[in-house]
């Protein structure tokens, strides 16, 4: 990725970037900045998340780890043969994914995992430029509507041309597929909004698609 996609140094968002001083004071083991994407170079498929969870991707540096949102994630990606292993434990593992990039649409822990809409469109210039650098053929799977809404917002659409549902299946402009899914998070998996079949067969779908 090119150095427009990411930066481990952004401060643009005055409140995320003082949250993460605050976190980082209280708890200076734990990574507390913006997380970089983790996956493949070249991905058929990037996986759209929300943001870094406090004890997940904040803490380890890489999204979707650490905490239960990621289980299902990687345990259906290696299911799928998509991940060398069904757990995300730490950064510095040797987990690696095949045909497959992980990112987020903010990517600073928020407080209470709830970004403003002004830090969602402030953050998005790094999913936009992100998007420039995948192949062509390289399609995408937006966990939730938070991360729908902001691959929308990469293609300059409004967000009310592609309606959220999940398993619901969009093109967008450039060709590309936008396949959406409800977030793998502890309560719509708890509640059963979401459960691990729904999650594998939206999952595949999206990576046929590809």
């Amino acid at each position: 990725m090119t150095s427009n996609c990411f930066d481990i140094h952004c401060r643009a968002c005055p409140r995320l970037a003082d949250f993460l001083d605050d976190v980082r004071q209280a708890k200076p083991d734990y990574f507390s900045r913006p997380v970089p994407a983790f996956g493949d170079n070249s991905p058929k498929l990037l996986i759209v998340g929300l943001a870094p969870g406090m004890h997940g991707a904040n803490r380890t540096g890489r999204p979707f780890t650490g905490d239960f949102a990621g289980i299902l994630l990687y345990k259906t990606l290696f299911d799928l043969g998509l991940a060398s292993a069904p757990t995300s434990e730490h950064a510095n593992d040797a987990l690696q994914l095949h045909g497959v990039r992980i990112t987020n649409a903010v990517k600073c822990l928020p407080p209470q995992n709830k970004p403003e809409t002004s830090e969602i469109r402030q953050c998005n210039g790094f999913l936009k430029a992100e998007i420039a650098t995948l192949p062509k053929a390289c399609n995408m799977l937006a966990l939730g509507k938070i991360a729908h809404d902001a691959v929308l917002r990469a293609y300059d659409l409004k967000l009310s041309a592609l309606k959220f549902g999940h398993a619901a299946i969009h093109t967008l402009p450039d060709g590309r597929i936008l396949t959406d899914s409800y977030h793998c998070s502890r309560y719509n998996t708890q509640t059963r909004r979401l459960t691990a079949s729904m999650f594998e067969k939206v999952l595949r779908q999206a990576v046929k698609d590809s």
